[in-house]
């Protein structure tokens, strides 16, 4: 069974820097895509950061040269490091596990930029 927890959260100022991790349980990180996701009131669910199982990164072009996404297998987790943040970035930021056909979400985790 899959099991994905964010934390991280927060409210941040403007050209501040958060980091968001996301424990796994029920994933293997070798075998399955993961990534993260964010989501403001009114719209879609956007990808922002995935990363593949052999490791490899990439961003979508909102955030790339900001935010980095990386994984600790031994601790089965996945941080989302953000930099430079904006308030267009404020949203809700969910974890997500690829498997197959089928996505995996976690419960979410506010990120509030805002002077």
């Amino acid at each position: 069974q899959v099991h994905l927890v964010e934390s991280g959260g927060g409210l941040v100022q403007p050209g501040g820097s958060l980091r968001l991790s996301c424990e796994a349980s029920g994933v293997d990180f070798r075998l399955n895509i993961m990534g993260w996701s964010r989501q403001t009131p009114g719209d879609s669910r956007e990808s922002v950061a995935v990363i593949t199982p052999v490791g490899s990164p990439s961003y979508d072009n909102s955030v790339k040269g900001r935010f980095s996404i990386s994984r600790d297998i031994a601790k089965n987790t996945i941080y989302l490091q953000m930099n430079n943040l904006r308030p267009e970035d404020t949203a809700i930021y969910y974890c997500a596990s690829r498997q197959g056909a089928k996505t995996y979400w976690g419960q979410g985790t506010q990120v509030t930029v805002s002077s």
